[in-house]
């Protein structure tokens, strides 16, 4: 973890410097900090000593800026002054950037009543004139400068909000968001870890923009003499307001003052578009300048860690899934894109689900993990997870369970991995997350877990980022993720659907050797006959949100009972004869706010009858483990 982020702070530090402008603004904001903040040892003056025999001089060996009305040396006083300024900068800055990254964050990653409260919040706040907040503040505390910078970074902060909440919104949609909450990981641990870091450029350019902002904003109130006035010592605004007053004697002194305050607001600006640049550029995963080093292996005595094998044959099914019903919101009221979907399955074993897009496939495995995404909802039946119900658990609950019961695959590799961070840092967080191993300990766990899934040089691998793997290589990292909990179901949601051929055949190839070895059941969704026959003993047919058929694998594929999995089967590119058109089921899936009453197929069915059209058709036995929701599976039955 050390090694990560050591090799990413020197990559930034190495791209900073290649920008002059950057630098001097950096030089240049350095010196200004250490003056002010030594200016007690490094200045020259005590800034209040006055010499009436030396007032307005110019710039000489004695006063290298000159003096003023009073003789004071004007270094001195711009460097006392600077301690003030900065201050308050620097308070009005920590309120600006508290409140507007906390809230934002919340609001765009939690969503729900949390963003619309703290939306309206943000929009009152925006609505209220600054200076009018300002001034009132000011007018019940006179001359506080504390006050009035906290003030000003709170008006200012829901500018910060929405920048925040608007990039949060975005990125929580990203698979790799998704992956990290299915490894079990708290919100806030996301907030921080994964959705932050991607805000780092919008956020630093908010930063640096309020940070100049809030030099001209002290640098007025104390030119007015409204905060930080002349009595409680210099100030840069204190000190324009002098030099304005004596400069048709010396236009001089408005130099020195004016000067740093311009050259301040532009460093920091400057600065501020440099580091957005360079975070942004880190974080589009841009490889680092040194070959990555193996992670060493931590001396002493390893914990062995084993995957629970809840071996298969036991009469209580892992998963029982009874009328699981799911509904989004539309219009005034709710509509249902799955229906009364009910299956079993036993510790070992693996199930697969098929049919075409639409028909509730990835829906139905989503809400196994409590993932259903924007606003759907369970709004029927249950799926308990050894014997605990996923479809009543609460967020907190599902967390405990994400990762360590249940886990997730997605057909999205490369995406579903931060690409802010290496293989390691990402696989030792969900380690540690689930094991009680040490920080040391960890990345030797990461290294077992990228062996187990046939990865070569695991180690090394540790130190790449997901940009540096291939297809096949990062799908494999994806599932050394979803082991790392040791968890008892493993959902893989159609997971060779971006790989070629060859790499998707040794992917299937690895998660039937997982099964057989771990014991862990899986729950495979997929479009392929083929990548289900080798992987899954029992198939489910999905089709307009309704379950149409279950069955062993065998005997679906030899003699299917639903008109829908016949056309799916005859749709087989693999079986179609070279040089003849490609079968194809006429028609496509009714969208769900239009399934007729009947059989949802029966305006692709080539067996429909009046009858089908009637009343909604049950699912039904036809045989030893076998269900059709059709009545026509008998004469489908005779016909063959």
């Amino acid at each position: 973890m050390s090694l990560v982020t050591s090799s990413g702070q020197a990559r930034a530090l190495r791209d900073l410097a290649r920008r002059p402008l950057a630098v001097a603004a950096a030089a240049y904001l350095a010196i200004l900090v250490v003056a002010a903040a030594g200016a007690g040892w490094l200045a020259p003056y005590n800034p209040q000593a006055q010499d009436l025999a030396h007032v307005l001089s110019g710039p000489s060996a004695a006063h290298w800026l000159g003096t003023d009305r009073l003789g004071r040396d004007v270094l001195s006083r711009l460097m006392f002054g600077g301690r003030v300024t900065l201050l308050g900068v620097a308070e009005a800055l920590a309120v600006f950037a508290v409140l507007g990254i906390s809230l934002g964050l919340v609001a765009g990653y939690l969503g729900g009543w949390a963003d619309r409260v703290i939306a309206r919040l943000g929009d009152l706040m925006l609505a209220m004139p600054g200076i009018i907040v300002l001034l009132m503040v000011l007018a019940v505390l006179p001359g506080n400068q504390l006050a009035a910078m906290i003030a000003l970074g709170l008006i200012s902060c829901p500018v910060l909000l929405r920048v925040v909440r608007g990039s949060a919104v975005a990125i929580r949609g990203e698979p790799y968001i998704t992956a990290a909450r299915v490894s079990g990981l708290t919100s806030t641990r996301i907030m921080v870890r994964h959705v932050l870091p991607r805000l780092a450029g919008p956020v630093i350019v908010q930063l640096s923009l309020f940070a100049a902002t809030a030099v001209l904003a002290q640098s007025a109130l104390s030119f007015l003499g409204l905060a930080a006035p002349e009595t409680q010592g210099p100030s840069w605004g204190n000190m324009v307001t002098e030099a304005s007053d004596v400069v048709s004697q010396d236009p001089w002194l408005l130099v020195p003052t004016g000067g740093a305050i311009v050259l301040t607001v532009l460093a920091l600006g400057l600065l501020g578009d440099a580091l957005r640049d360079v975070t942004a550029g880190r974080h589009l995963g841009h490889p680092p300048a040194k070959r990555p080093r193996p992670v060493p292996k931590p001396s002493g005595p390893l914990q062995t860690h084993r995957l629970d094998a809840s071996q298969p044959g036991t009469t209580q099914p892992l998963l029982s899934v009874r009328g699981l019903t799911i509904a989004f919101p539309a219009g005034r009221g709710d509509v249902t894109v799955v229906s009364d979907v009910s299956f079993d399955l036993a510790a070992g074993a693996a199930l697969g689900i098929v049919g075409e897009s639409g028909c509730g496939k990835s829906v139905t495995a989503r809400a196994l993990l409590g993932l259903l995404p924007g606003c759907g909802r369970v709004t029927g039946g249950s799926a308990l997870l050894g014997g605990r119900d996923i479809a009543a658990m609460t967020e907190r609950e599902l967390r405990q369970i994400r990762g360590a019961e249940v886990a997730l695959i997605s057909q999205e590799p490369v995406n579903s991995l931060d690409p802010s961070f290496t293989v390691g840092s990402q696989l030792t967080e969900v380690v540690r997350r689930h094991s009680d191993v040490s920080k040391r300990q960890a990345p030797e766990r990461a290294a077992e877990l990228l062996d187990m899934v046939r990865l070569p040089q695991p180690r090394e691998l540790l130190s790449r980022y997901p940009h540096q793997l291939s297809g096949g290589m990062a799908q494999r990292v994806s599932i050394a993720l979803a082991l790392a909990g040791n968890p008892r179901l493993l959902v893989a949601d159609e997971p060779t659907t971006a790989l070629d051929v060859t790499t998707a055949a040794g992917i299937l190839g690895l998660l039937a050797d997982l099964r057989e070895r771990l014991g862990m059941a899986i729950i495979l969704i997929t479009h392929d006959w083929g990548v289900l026959a080798d992987l899954c003993d029992r198939a489910l047919v999905m089709y307009a949100g309704q379950i149409v058929e279950s069955a062993s694998v065998e005997d679906i594929c030899a003699t299917p009972r639903h008109p829908y999995t016949e056309g799916l089967l005859a749709a087989n590119p693999h079986l179609a004869p070279v040089g003849h058109e490609l079968p194809a089921i006429p028609g496509s899936v009714p969208s769900p706010a239009a399934w007729p009453l009947g059989c949802h197929f029966q305006s692709r069915c080539r067996y429909v009858t009046d009858e089908c059209s009637a009343a909604p058709v049950p699912l039904s036995a036809t045989g030893a483990g076998r269900l059709t929701r059709c009545i026509h599976s008998a004469a489908m039955a005779g016909q063959r």
